[in-house]
C-alpha cells in the first residue's frame, strides 16, 4: 500500500481509503469484517459523517480498539456552532475514541453556505475551538459543483483538508483549477465518489461479480485517480470484504496509465453507455475529440458548460452560461467534418450536440 502525505496535517495516509458512506445498508456483522480486513490490507484513512446514519456506531464497535492504526475522518452538515459542537461529541461517542483526526464541514457547496460556515458563531469557530480543546487534530470540508466557492474556501486558508467529487469521467474543473490550487495550499486532497456513483462499474450479474477476481473497469478508474501524485487518498465506499479486496490492491499499482493503457480504459467505459448523472452520455473528458478538431473547438468545455446551465442548482446555472461566453471558439463553428466522430470511445454524437449547445445558448 501506498502512503502519501495529507498535506500540511503531516499525516501519512493510504492511498486508498475507506468511505462508509453505504454503512447505513450494511450489517454490523458484515461492517466489522470489512474494516478490519482493510485495516490488515494497509488501508488508515476511513471516512464518515454524522449524515450516514449508523455508520459512527459500526465504526466504534468494530475497530475502536485499534485506534493506533486509522486516521478517522468525520463530518457535521450543522451550521452553527453550538449544533457543531453536539454533533461532534456525539460522534466522538459513537466512535469511542477522545478526539478525531479530521474534522470535516459537511457539503460546503455555495458562496452562502461558505459564509454561513465562516462568520463568527458559525461552525468553523467550533472547529477552532475544539481544536484548542485536543476533540480534533485538523479542520477540513467537502465541497460539490461550485468552483468559486471550491476557490475561495482554499483561499481562505482555514482548512487544511478538502473533499471533492472527481472521477475519470467527473472532472469539471477540479482536476485542472482545484486540486492545483489546493496543492499551492498545502491541503490534503481527499476524492469521493470515485466510481461516479456506480456509473464506472462494469455490467456483470450479481453471480459473476462474486466469481470475478476484480471489476476491470471499476479497478481502472480507481488506478486513474492514484496514479495523480498530487491526491492524496481517494475514497470508494464499500460495503463487504471482496470490495475492500479489490480496491486496496490498487494502493500497489499507483503507477501512471501509459496512453494505450489510458484509452483503452476509456474505450470500455464509453461501451457501457450509460447516462452522465445530468441526463447526458458519459462525459469522459479524454479530449480525443479536440486533438483533431480542425476549428479548435474546446468540446469538452462546450459539455461542462451544457452540464452547468441544464445540471446545477437554479443559483449556480448562471456558471454554465459563464463558461460558455468565455470559450474563445463557439461550437457554432463545427463544419460537420466528422473527425470528432472517428475518435470518440463512446461513439457520442458530438456533431449533434454541439449543434445543440450552440442552440441552447444562443
Amino acid at each position: 500500500m501506498e502512503y502519501r502525505r495529507l498535506g500540511r496535517t503531516e499525516l501519512r495516509v493510504s492511498v486508498i481509503g475507506f468511505g462508509t458512506i453505504k454503512f447505513p445498508q450494511v450489517e454490523a456483522d458484515e461492517a466489522n469484517r470489512a474494516l478490519n480486513r482493510a485495516l490488515d490490507l494497509g488501508i488508515n484513512y476511513i471516512d464518515t459523517a454524522r449524515a450516514y446514519e449508523s455508520s459512527e456506531r459500526k465504526i466504534g464497535a468494530a475497530i475502536k480498539n485499534r485506534r493506533d492504526e486509522y486516521i478517522i475522518a468525520t463530518k457535521s452538515v450543522t451550521r452553527d456552532a453550538a449544533g457543531a459542537r453536539k454533533d461532534l461529541e456525539t460522534s466522538l461517542s459513537d466512535l469511542g475514541i477522545e478526539y478525531v483526526d479530521v474534522w470535516k464541514i459537511h457539503s460546503v457547496s455555495d458562496g452562502d453556505m461558505l459564509k454561513q460556515v465562516m462568520v463568527p458563531g458559525g461552525s468553523l469557530d467550533a472547529a477552532k475551538k475544539a481544536k484548542a480543546d485536543g476533540k480534533i487534530k485538523h479542520i477540513g470540508l467537502s465541497m460539490h459543483r461550485d468552483l468559486k466557492t471550491m476557490k475561495a474556501a482554499i483561499n481562505s486558508d482555514e482548512f487544511e483538508v478538502i473533499l471533492l467529487p472527481y472521477s475519470i469521467i467527473n472532472q469539471e474543473g477540479v482536476e485542472e483549477e482545484v486540486i492545483p490550487m489546493a496543492k499551492e495550499h498545502d491541503m490534503g486532497i481527499v476524492i469521493m465518489k470515485p466510481f461516479s456513483d456506480g456509473l464506472l462499474i462494469s455490467k456483470m450479474s450479481a453471480e459473476e461479480r462474486q466469481h470475478a477476481d476484480y471489476d476491470p473497469i471499476a479497478r481502472g478508474s480507481l488506478r486513474f485517480l492514484a496514479s495523480n501524485k498530487d491526491i492524496s487518498v481517494a475514497i470508494p465506499g464499500m460495503r463487504n470484504v471482496k470490495e475492500v479486496e479489490e480496491n486496496a490492491a490498487v494502493g500497489d499499482m499507483a503507477e501512471p496509465f501509459s496512453d494505450e493503457e489510458l484509452k483503452a480504459l476509456l474505450s470500455e467505459i464509453g461501451k457501457l453507455g450509460r447516462e452522465y448523472r445530468y441526463g447526458q452520455t458519459c462525459l469522459m473528458r479524454c479530449k480525443y475529440c479536440e486533438d483533431v478538431c480542425p476549428e479548435n473547438i474546446e468540446i469538452s468545455k462546450v459539455y461542462r458548460a451544457v452540464v452547468m446551465a441544464t445540471g446545477y442548482p437554479d443559483n449556480l446555472k448562471s456558471m454554465g452560461v459563464e463558461l460558455y461566453n468565455s470559450l474563445d471558439v463557439k461550437p457554432s463553428a463545427c463544419t460537420e467534418c466528422q473527425k470528432c466522430l472517428d475518435v470518440c470511445p463512446a461513439n457520442l454524437s458530438i456533431i449533434e450536440q454541439m449543434k445543440g449547445a450552440a442552440s441552447m445558448f444562443s
